[in-house]
């Protein structure tokens, strides 16, 4: 089926498309979580059936076919219980990353779900964890983790605040993002990318992290000074 046949089909009813694998999240007990999308939308695949042998093969690019079942979960669309077969036609897909910051806090923002995205020019605000204590990030949720738990942390635009997550599964404590995350500072300037998950309202996974290169002059104007 294409994109928009997907988006139209009731909840837990079967589906299939051709897909094209952007990112693996994680691969455990022979199921694989996967980002993908074609030219038209993203489709994240949540434990998906695969074996070990099969996830090393999933490349970015490489084009599959799904059969699985349309669920939702706190408002993120996904397939589940779904089963895999490379399409080797020569055919593949990598995604250009899409600006949709000025699509923050409209309902056409969910249009774009899963979709490998950017947000750029947002402000990096003070997050809280459950002792009061103000950080540019937590570890987990709340505060509560360590180094290598998911990174969560807050970022404006336009006088609304957001929370991104690093999601460790998909960009671990070596990777360049969830570094780059953790030398925040509460006011940096930063431009993102990631894949526009979601989980009650907008919760991008995000896979790349820079400080405007505008602070970054502006700090080092300060400097000279």
């Amino acid at each position: 089926m294409s994109y928009e046949e997907y988006i139209a089909a009731d909840m837990d009813t079967l589906v299939v498309v051709e897909t094209y694998v952007q990112a693996k999240q994680s691969w455990w007990d022979d199921t694989a979580t996967v980002y993908t999308q074609d030219e038209d939308g993203a489709y994240f695949l949540y434990n998906m059936e695969c074996s070990e042998e099969d996830y090393e093969l999933l490349e970015v690019g490489t084009k599959i076919k799904v059969t699985g079942y349309k669920s939702e979960w706190s408002g993120e669309v996904e397939i589940i219980d779904a089963t895999f077969e490379i399409v080797d036609d020569g055919d593949t897909f990598v995604a250009e990353a899409l600006d949709v910051t000025e699509l923050l806090g409209t309902d056409e923002l969910e249009d774009y779900q899963n979709q490998y995205v950017s947000f750029t020019g947002m402000t990096v605000e003070a997050s809280e964890d459950a002792d009061g204590n103000e950080a540019a990030f937590l570890y987990a949720w709340d505060g509560s983790g360590a180094d290598g738990d998911d990174l969560y942390f807050n970022v404006s635009y336009n006088g609304e605040t957001y929370t991104f997550t690093v999601e460790s599964y998909l960009c671990d404590n070596t990777t360049d993002v969830y570094q780059a995350v953790t030398e925040l500072e509460v006011g940096d300037v930063i431009d993102m990318e990631g894949f526009l998950y979601w989980y009650e309202g907008v919760n991008p996974h995000i896979t790349s992290v820079t400080v405007s290169e505008a602070e970054v002059e502006t700090e080092s104007e300060t400097d000279a000074e």
